[in-house]
């Protein structure tokens, strides 16, 4: 670098702006010196229009030069050893000091410009930029001077056409080191918006890749977060993405599934209708197997695949008419079951409480007395095979609801750590999948065993008697009668061996099993039935899958618990389901139409048998408590993961 002229007469230099720019201004040519490989290097010009509008036009050259000192005896600006290699300017170090003394001296609050440059600071230093570049360790893959030019620059204040023109040029400037990238992105939908047409709401470099915490794109970080970064634009897209089980495993934390640029690609997304775009429809099968290729755990995805709708969603009847019936048939199931069983329970809830009320000084169940000889007997309800089935299908199916709900509410607090207590995506659905056999076995078990029981007795079985579980229209009068009963218009009637709310929760498991299993088994083997279904029947499985098992949850949990231990009458638990037995005097009051029947009939004594030991007893209670503590648990997850998804 030439010094300026010297004389014995001459004034010492003055290191003011002026004075540097009358060199480094560009106007007299180029100003050299030697590299480090002893090569002539250029100097950077500066431009003193530009420099006066940039944020550090306020500033003196040597306050960041600040190893160029005057020399009154030589008066040359650049006194120093030649031998001694310029300090490098530290852009970092500067604005953190400043920081820094601004934190002791107290004033930091006033100065929000200068914590965001130090959180940028610290951003940058643990960013991928900030690492030792593979080719010179001495320096990094990109410094402050590689993005900014520090000697204009200046970010305009947003929502300005001066703002605009700027976001509109910073994919050039990634494009000075990233060649590659930017000449994908400038043929993309995204680049075309802003290189072509000049759109500078379209996306650039940093709305997906940040601007001082750039990562690693491969790692898991970037992953999940780029998800919420185009989500940022495509609003209605990232919604319905995060309704798949990609976007659930995403929101739970887990980077294995697709993401956006899995699919639509990451710099070079093209329109869907573009035929070379990856998600055109000639293109998505291979798209797909891309990830489903057939090895590791992913089967290759058959041709069903391609039809999959990844955004598809039931609020479009024109653009997704299967879905759309499928959310319709769900709701209306949903809002017809609810709607009448809450108000089932409210009422009987309120005219049993009363009647309660009416008889405090008298026994829990007022009956008449009975015959000496049965005092102390019970009735034999639900046989040992029964009450095992009954332990095994409620236990499988409060593990089904524990290894579900973390998909069905990922986004609920408690969901990340349940998933992360469950093991992870992998184990939590090898568990729900065992269950689930176990579920269906008992399930299966069911049907031979009553499809066996009514061959056996052919000949005496009546499909509308007494004893059996099909409805039939004295369930419709006693519904009538009960609800008379409700309102005070009526007795409470009374019922044979099952009532019409124990009916129908014998038959709703039969509905409730074929929809979440067949759903079921469509999305666990969806390889198989991808190659001869279409891809909307996903779409529809995963609605009848969720919505069903929240059908059954919600209700066994609220309508059930309260019909058999909750109401005034049986509160806090009735035990007969792991007794087996009830007292006679219980008998009486519940069924009062079978006492009636089997005591004319003279057939009572032979369902008789002692009460349980104590020590039954108790293991039953503490038995029951336990299943409705965990219900209940489960519950109440389920209705903090409803609300927060609202």
């Amino acid at each position: 670098m030439p010094a300026l002229a010297a004389s014995p007469a001459a004034a010492p230099v003055q290191l003011d702006n002026a004075t540097c720019l009358s060199c480094h201004d560009g106007k007299k040519g180029k100003l050299e010196v030697p590299g480090a490989d002893g090569e002539a290097r250029e100097l950077h010009a500066v431009k003193p229009d530009k420099f006066g509008q940039s944020v550090h036009a306020k500033m003196s050259c040597v306050a960041c030069h600040a190893d160029i000192k005057d020399n009154a005896e030589t008066a040359n600006a650049h006194a120093k050893d030649p031998a001694l290699k310029l300090a490098k300017v530290d852009c970092a170090g500067c604005h953190q000091q400043l920081w820094d003394d601004a934190k002791t001296a107290g004033t930091g609050k006033d100065k929000p410009q200068l914590e965001l440059v130090a959180k940028n600071i610290a951003a940058y230093k643990a960013s991928f930029h900030a690492r030792p570049n593979a080719d010179d360790a001495t320096k990094p893959n990109a410094s402050c001077d590689n993005c900014h030019d520090t000697h204009s620059f200046n970010v305009p204040a947003k929502k300005t056409p001066e703002y605009d023109q700027w976001r509109l040029g910073i994919s050039n400037n990634c494009g000075t080191c990233h060649e590659d990238q930017l000449d994908d992105y400038a043929g993309s939908v995204h680049g075309k918006e802003v290189l072509e047409k000049n759109n500078p709401k379209a996306a650039v470099c940093s709305d997906c890749h940040g601007s001082h915490s750039i990562t690693n794109s491969s790692g898991d970080p970037f992953k999940l977060a780029v998800t919420q970064q185009c989500g940022t634009c495509h609003e209605d897209n990232l919604k319905t993405y995060m309704a798949t089980y990609h976007g659930k495993i995403s929101t739970l934390g887990y980077a294995y599934t697709a993401k956006c640029y899995d699919c639509h690609g990451s710099h070079k997304i093209l329109k869907t209708d573009d035929p070379k775009s990856m998600v055109h429809i000639d293109n998505r099968l291979k798209t797909c197997q891309s990830c489903h290729s057939g090895k590791e755990d992913l089967a290759l995805a058959p041709v069903g695949f391609s039809s999959f709708q990844p955004h598809g969603h039931g609020g479009d009847f024109n653009k997704y008419p299967e879905i759309w019936v499928a959310w319709q048939i769900m709701i209306q199931l949903l809002v017809g079951t609810f709607g009448f069983f809450w108000l089932h329970t409210l009422l009987w809830f309120f005219r049993e409480y009363k009647e309660r009320q009416l008889r405090k000084t008298q026994a829990h169940i007022k009956v008449e007395a009975l015959p000496a000889h049965l005092n102390g007997k019970h009735v034999r309800r639900f046989s040992p095979i029964w009450r095992l089935a009954h332990i095994t299908f409620a236990l499988s199916l409060m593990i089904l609801t524990l290894t579900g709900i973390p998909l069905f509410y990922p986004a609920s607090p408690w969901a990340v750590p349940l998933m992360t207590a469950l093991g992870g995506p992998h184990i939590a659905g090898l568990i729900h999948r065992v269950s689930a056999v176990i579920f269906a076995g008992v399930f299966f078990w069911h049907l031979f065993y009553i499809t066996w029981r009514i061959a056996k007795n052919w000949s005496t079985f009546k499909f509308f008697g007494p004893d059996s579980l099909v409805p039939n229209l004295q369930d419709g009068k006693d519904m009538l009668a009960m609800f008379k009963w409700f309102f005070g218009k009526g007795p409470r009637p009374k019922f044979d061996r099952w009532t019409y709310w124990e009916k129908f929760d014998y038959w709703a498991p039969f509905w409730g099993v074929t929809i979440i299993g067949v759903s079921g088994l469509i999305m666990w083997f969806s390889n198989f039935f991808g190659a001869f279904l279409p891809g909307w029947v996903f779409n529809v499985a995963a609605i009848f899958h969720g919505e069903e098992a929240f059908l059954a949850v919600v209700f066994l949990f609220t309508v059930h618990f309260f019909n058999n231990h909750f109401r005034p009458d049986k509160f806090p638990l009735d035990v007969v389901m792991f007794t087996g037995t009830f007292s006679l005097e219980d008998f009486k009051h519940e069924h009062a139409k079978e006492y009636e029947r089997l005591v004319a009939s003279g057939e009572l004594e032979k369902y008789l048998v002692d009460a349980p030991s104590p020590g039954k007893l108790a293991a039953s209670r503490v038995l029951g408590f336990v299943l409705i503590v965990c219900g209940l648990t489960l519950l109440t997850l389920v209705g903090i993961g409803f609300f927060t998804s609202l």
